[in-house]
């Protein structure tokens, strides 16, 4: 009987979280997991355990949660330390999903058959820390995900394979990383069992043309500048959602903004006014069109359809959100 390809696994959130249990219910060994150190989460903010930890605690795999990987670093006594547990650790291949700290050339060298990374989007689109959100953002018709062979550039590795799903017109970035998730932990493991009967997967280069850049979500994105296009505001709701979450100041409140479509009138008023107030939805003028809001939170509430919403707010033809400040002065 053949033994089972050994499988290093780094990963930290959900999405990672999907492919390690696809991969420990395949049977594969997976005899190390690393993922990022406890971080502080909630209102108590408790250091609180990854979504990978978690699942390999359940399933008592062995886990290590490095600082850092870089020798030249701020912590080269960790790096060093961990570098060295991997090179301890028997194994064949490591999968990376979503682990959140650099891997050198170094430690992508370790394992016999590399490093294979599980990036949520058609390569080379969307390099970089938030694929999902940018292609909905940019109202992207489809999106993937690639499995690479990973090199020390960010998301430059040579593709094993794809797998494509079309953008859905009410997505948001939750529902979309699900199915992506499910979709990364289907691929990788069709790719292991190929690796463990071939011995080899076969990769093509990347090419840079047509690469873009999918940069991490920065908080001050999620306020709503209500100059631009209603359709590119109804994308960006869809694309903070669940985090950080759209949102509009009105009379120096934020409102939390969770849904949102682009309404028929055609308003003659500045950007950021309300032009309509019904259980239907609140619609407020943008640069072009407008957007009709209909869920919205206020601060200390919950998530609420705006017919639930109105009952404890009063919102009036003529007000008007405010224009981030990061806005006005672009």
């Amino acid at each position: 009987m053949t033994q089972s390809l050994r499988v290093v696994f780094a990963g930290t959130p959900e999405f990672a979280a999907a492919a390690l249990a696809a991969i420990h219910a395949a049977g594969f060994s997976v005899p190390l997991v690393l993922t990022q150190p406890d971080r502080p989460a909630g209102r108590g903010m408790k250091l609180t355990a990854s979504p990978v930890k978690r699942f390999a605690l359940e399933r008592d795999l062995k886990v290590a949660q490095p600082t850092s990987l870089r020798r030249n670093g701020k912590y080269p006594q960790e790096a060093s330390a961990a570098i060295d547990m991997l090179r301890a650790t028997p194994h064949d291949v490591m999968v990376v999903a979503a682990y959140g700290l650099i891997l050198p050339q170094e430690v992508l060298d370790i394992a016999p058959h590399g490093s294979i990374n599980i990036h949520g989007s058609l390569l080379p689109r969307w390099r970089g820390a938030a694929p999902i959100h940018r292609a909905i953002e940019a109202g992207d018709a489809e999106t993937g995900i690639t499995l690479m062979q990973m090199d020390a550039g960010l998301d430059t590795g040579a593709m094993i394979r794809e797998a494509r799903v079309s953008i859905l017109p009410d997505d948001t970035t939750g529902s979309l990383h699900d199915r992506l998730a499910q979709l990364g932990a289907d691929l990788i493991v069709q790719a292991l069992r190929d690796l463990e009967r071939d011995g080899a997967l076969p990769s093509t280069p990347q090419p840079d043309e047509g690469a873009t850049y999918a940069e991490k979500i920065a908080k001050h994105e999620a306020a709503l500048d209500w100059r631009r296009p209603a359709d590119a505001l109804a994308r960006q709701v869809r694309a903070f959602d669940p985090f950080p979450g759209a949102f509009g100041t009105l009379d120096g409140v934020a409102v939390k903004i969770w849904a949102a479509g682009v309404s028929d009138a055609a308003p003659a008023a500045e950007p950021g006014t309300i032009v309509a107030v019904s259980t239907d939805g609140v619609v407020v003028a943008c640069g072009e069109g407008a957007l009709r809001l209909t869920q919205l939170q206020k601060p200390g509430g919950k998530r609420l359809p705006v017919r639930e919403f109105l009952t404890g707010a009063n919102f009036e033809i003529g007000q008007r959100f405010a224009i981030p400040e990061s806005a006005a002065k672009a």
